[in-house]
């Protein structure tokens, strides 16, 4: 197989760069010619504990030899102990298993819709969502971003979405009326440049929630599971959702997503969703492995101890290389802003030395390695991405 062959046989919906992964293992991944990369992509935050981890490479292989499959009509005891495990250390009590962070997203809108049609009926129907967000591709979830670049061709969207400026507690203000059923936001927008949300502005969120019975949709598709070094982002702020959704990491590289929800909001009953994959027990027990190491003592403090060193040694570079205009984020999740209208050839030249990452919102490079990278090869990514300004004329 070629990439030519890909050309002819897969949609060109990729723009892909000019390798082609064929082994991985820890924090390095090999390319066909035999060439090796130290992995700051980690499948876009998804594989936290690197590449073939043995805790989850055993739960899959064993899982794999016993049941792989079987329906939602049927109790499914791994879906079970991996619901317990999210709830005991959320805000949750309870838990519906998607295959995806936009499946997740999806569920979450309809739940918060059915909830206020129980209690206010068919118009309280709106959500507000922030610009420069991402919730997903599938419509739903394509609605609730906001950003036009990604609606463009789609239309006519769906109706009963409003977008607001994120940090901009007026502009939140200025969206609320009675047919508001809940917010959707990012404490930290990914996809939209590694921004974060304000404490101040993230409390008063929860604080027009709680005054208007709005919900709180907190989506952690990409934040959750121990990126940030907590193990969830909202615990940063000290407020918990109505509503999380889950995706990327749980898995550990075997998609699964996960809408977590309070009691008092779980409102779906049955025939109101399904999914014929969601929760499987392959999935699940990958998730149950990918809980347990996360879980463990020390694990997310060491975390957020690398994240800070890491921000440490590209704060070094933004001192000696004017083009790097910023350094945000928290854990192992940051964002370099760069004063370029396209970081790209940063990230193709440091794919030729050996690293791996990629750029969002077009200028800004993020940086989302396994949780398990180590200093050494922190500085390793820092040698390289120095190497490469220096080479740039920067």
């Amino acid at each position: 197989m070629t990439i030519s062959d890909d050309k002819k046989y897969v949609m060109n919906t990729y723009g892909r760069y000019p390798l082609t992964l064929v082994k991985g293992n820890g924090t390095k991944v090999w390319d066909t010619d035999g060439n090796m990369y130290l992995d700051f992509v980690a499948g876009i935050a998804v594989n936290a504990f690197g590449h073939c981890y043995p805790p989850i490479v055993d739960a899959i292989k064993n899982q794999a030899e016993t049941l792989i499959h079987c329906s939602n009509l049927y109790w499914n005891e791994n879906q079970i102990e991996l619901a317990k495990m999210i709830a005991e250390n959320s805000f949750g009590d309870k838990v519906f298993f998607a295959n995806s962070g936009a499946e997740a997203n999806e569920g979450a809108i309809k739940l918060a819709r059915k909830y206020a049609s129980i209690k206010y009926g068919d118009k309280r129907h709106k959500i507000i969502s922030a610009k420069n967000s991402f919730h997903g591709r599938t419509f739903g979830a394509l609605t609730a971003t906001g950003q036009m670049k990604y609606h463009a061709g789609f239309g006519p969207l769906l109706e009963g979405f409003k977008y607001v400026k994120y940090n901009d507690i007026e502009d939140i203000y200025s969206a609320l009326d009675d047919d508001v059923c809940a917010i959707m936001i990012e404490v930290i927008q990914g996809e939209g440049g590694i921004h974060e949300g304000s404490l101040e502005y993230l409390k008063e969120i929860r604080k027009i929630c709680d005054e208007n019975d709005i919900l709180l949709i907190i989506d952690e598709v990409q934040t959750g599971i121990g990126r940030t070094g907590k193990l969830f982002a909202y615990e940063h702020f000290g407020i918990t959702p109505d509503i999380m959704t889950l995706a990327k990491a749980l898995g550990g590289g075997i998609p699964i997503g996960a809408i977590v929800a309070k009691e008092s909001v779980s409102v779906f009953k049955p025939g109101d969703h399904a999914s014929t994959f969601g929760g499987n027990p392959l999935a699940c027990a990958a998730g149950i492995a990918v809980m347990k190491e996360v879980t463990k003592e020390g694990f997310l403090d060491d975390v957020s101890k690398k994240g800070e060193y890491f921000k440490e040694k590209l704060n070094g570079l933004k001192d000696r290389y004017k083009v790097i205009k910023d350094v945000r984020g928290k854990g192992l999740m940051i964002g370099c802003e760069v004063d370029l209208d396209d970081a790209g050839e940063i990230v193709l030249n440091a794919l030729k030395k050996g690293l791996l990452i990629n750029c969002v919102n077009h200028n800004v490079l993020r940086f989302v390695p396994p949780l398990i990278v180590t200093t050494d090869e922190l500085d390793t990514a820092t040698i390289i991405l120095d190497d490469v300004l220096h080479e740039m004329g920067f």
